[in-house]
């Protein structure tokens, strides 16, 4: 019974525990996602805490009208859809000629990427490098330089290296070259950490503002993320008080505030990728390759 005990009050705090943290991390979430179904009238009175008080799409229709909108998600799918399977091809080819002992250089190679990690030349000369590669201002600054990930890599290097060898050999044995092995059996079997890889990826693409910001600036490369950045610092910046001003007043009349629009822009933003992981989330139990190997 002390025993039962025990365990009953510590699961109990554990539970507790996870519940805290869940309530703290989703609430922001939820207060962002009701605001943006209220009302601009009422939410000028505050206190909204759980559920909308006058629910209203206003916000979304507004939002969902604008043509940059649709226009900044579309390059973001487009970024998204190409530049994920890139790249976790690129970061898979890597970590597989780097997971071999008898790669010429081996461990040259990998502080040389490695180091890529700690040292950088700054956005200056990296913004020459994409200039001189005539990347500023096209979409593939968004996919070329996004192909590959140092850390991504040494996850994949490191999973395949805990794969029994004894796969290689035999498929040597019957005639297979390193790229029929690759392939046919490292890529199946490293399923759940380039699932992993690929999701961050596209996690990553989606989110992105930054590139499309500072090396973009035709209207018709920029992200939803960039997008969304804009509508959010439209009414903070003092150089745009007029423009706010006279948006501020077109909103009254749409019963939307720029509040309700900010949180309309950035559940627009933030569903579309979120809807992904249920998808994923199998691939996340390792264990596909127990049993590859019978002794």
């Amino acid at each position: 019974m002390a025993k039962f005990k025990n365990d009953f009050l510590f699961m109990s705090i554990v539970y507790l525990f996870i519940i805290a943290v869940f309530i703290v991390t989703f609430y922001p979430f939820w207060n962002i996602f009701i605001i943006s179904l209220n009302s601009a009238e009422d939410t000028l009175r505050g206190n909204l805490y759980l559920w909308p008080r006058d629910f209203s799409l206003a916000s979304y229709k507004q939002i969902l009208s604008d043509s940059e909108i649709w226009l900044a998600i579309k390059v973001t799918v487009q970024r998204t859809i190409i530049g994920t399977p890139l790249a976790v091809v690129v970061i898979s080819m890597v970590a597989y000629a780097l997971s071999k002992r008898e790669l010429v250089g081996g461990r040259f190679w990998s502080l040389y990427f490695v180091f890529t990690m700690y040292f950088g030349g700054g956005l200056i000369p990296y913004y020459m490098v994409l200039k001189s590669l005539h990347l500023i201002d096209s979409f593939m600054v968004f996919i070329l330089p996004s192909m590959m990930n140092v850390f991504y890599m040494i996850i994949v290097r490191t999973f395949m290296q805990q794969l029994p060898q004894e796969l290689d050999e035999s498929a040597k044995i019957d005639g297979a070259n390193y790229l029929q092995i690759f392939f046919k059996i490292i890529l199946p079997l490293t399923t759940p950490v380039l699932a992993t890889i690929g999701m961050f990826t596209a996690i990553m693409h989606w989110n992105a503002w930054f590139d499309s910001y500072v090396f973009t600036y035709n209207s018709d490369l920029k992200t939803l993320q960039a997008v969304l950045v804009k509508i959010l610092n439209q009414y903070q910046t003092s150089s745009m008080v007029g423009d706010a001003q006279q948006l501020a007043d077109a909103s009254k009349r749409l019963a939307v505030s720029p509040d309700t629009i900010r949180m309309a822009a950035t559940m627009v933003a933030t569903l579309p990728i979120l809807m992904v992981y249920p998808f994923l989330q199998k691939y996340f139990v390792k264990g596909m390759t127990l049993g590859a190997v019978k002794s």
